[in-house]
C-alpha cells in the first residue's frame, strides 16, 4: 500500500483588514479546491493551514510603528542573541508566546507603510476559533494550523512552523516503538504540525498572495477535540539547552566567574 498526501493553495482570498470575518473569507476561498482527483470542496479530515499574517490582520494586530525596533522590544521577553550587521542589528529573542525567533515575530512585510504586524495574541485560540467556525459554516471536521516563518539553529534559511493548532496531532511520540531493525526508539518525537506547516508553505509561497493551504490525505492526524495546541511544542526553561547565543553565553560565563557563581 502506498502512502501520500496532496497540498493545494487556492486563489481568491481578498486582502484581509482588521475586523474582517476570517471564517467567512476562508469559507469562500475553500469552496472550490483543485486537489488530486479533481475539483472538490473542503472535506472531513482536511487540514487547513493559515499564515499568521492574515490572522493578525483580522484580529487587529496591525499597529503603527515609526520604529520597528521599538515594536520588537515591546514584544520581547528575553534576548537570546543579537548581532550587528551592515543594515542594523539582528535580535533573536523569546517573545511573549515563548517562541524564540528573529525580531520577536514582528513583521513589516505585506502591511501598509508605517505599520507592522504583531503575532496573534493567542494563536492556539485563533486556530480553535477558525476550526469551530469552518465546522459550523461548512459542516466539516478539519484540523487548523496557524503558521509563521522562523529560522533554525545550525541551518541556513527559514521555514514555516506551527504557532497555533486545533484539531490536529501536533507531535507523534514514537518513543518505545521499534524501528525497522527491531531497535527500540527512545527519543523520537516527530514534530508533525511543523512538518505540515512547512509542506503547506511550498505551495503558499511568500509573495504569491496565497495565505491559506489545504492538506488532504492526513485524516489520521485530525482529532475530534482541539488538542493541546502548538504551544505544547515550545521548549523553554530548563529544557532549553541553547538559551543563549555563543557570545552571550561567553559573557555570562565571565560574569559568573567574577561573581563566584557556579552553574550546573
Amino acid at each position: 500500500m502506498s502512502a501520500g498526501f496532496c497540498v493545494t493553495a487556492p486563489d481568491g482570498l481578498p486582502e484581509v483588514a482588521p475586523g474582517d470575518d476570517l471564517v467567512d473569507l476562508l469559507a469562500g476561498a475553500l469552496a472550490h479546491l483543485d486537489l488530486a482527483g479533481g475539483p472538490t470542496a473542503l472535506a472531513d479530515g482536511d487540514v487547513v493551514v493559515v499564515t499568521s499574517k492574515v490572522v493578525s490582520k483580522a484580529e487587529g494586530r496591525v499597529v503603527a510603528a515609526a520604529d520597528r525596533e521599538q515594536a520588537i522590544t515591546d514584544e520581547t521577553v528575553r534576548v537570546v542573541a543579537s548581532r550587528p550587521h551592515p543594515g542594523g542589528v539582528t535580535r533573536i529573542v523569546e517573545n511573549r508566546l515563548g517562541l524564540v525567533m528573529a525580531a520577536a515575530g514582528v513583521d513589516a512585510s505585506n502591511t501598509p507603510e508605517g505599520t507592522v504586524l504583531l503575532l496573534p495574541v493567542d494563536p492556539d485560540a485563533s486556530a480553535r476559533a477558525l476550526r469551530a467556525g469552518l465546522g459550523r459554516r461548512l459542516g466539516v471536521r478539519v484540523g487548523v494550523i496557524v503558521t509563521d516563518t522562523a529560522g533554525r539553529p545550525w541551518r541556513q534559511g527559514q521555514t514555516d512552523i506551527a504557532i497555533g493548532a486545533a484539531g490536529v496531532v501536533v507531535q507523534d511520540d514514537l518513543r518505545g516503538q521499534l524501528d525497522g531493525h527491531g531497535r527500540r526508539m527512545d527519543v523520537t518525537v516527530a514534530a508533525v504540525a511543523d512538518e505540515i506547516a512547512a509542506a503547506a508553505e511550498l505551495v503558499k509561497g511568500k509573495v504569491a498572495g496565497r495565505p491559506v493551504a489545504v492538506v488532504r490525505g492526513l485524516a489520521h492526524l485530525v482529532t475530534d477535540d482541539d488538542g493541546p495546541g502548538a504551544r505544547s511544542m515550545v521548549r523553554t526553561g530548563p529544557d532549553d539547552m541553547f538559551a543563549l547565543g555563543t557570545a552571550e553565553a561567553y559573557a555570562q560565563g565571565w560574569q559568573d566567574a567574577r561573581d563566584g557563581v557556579r552553574r550546573r
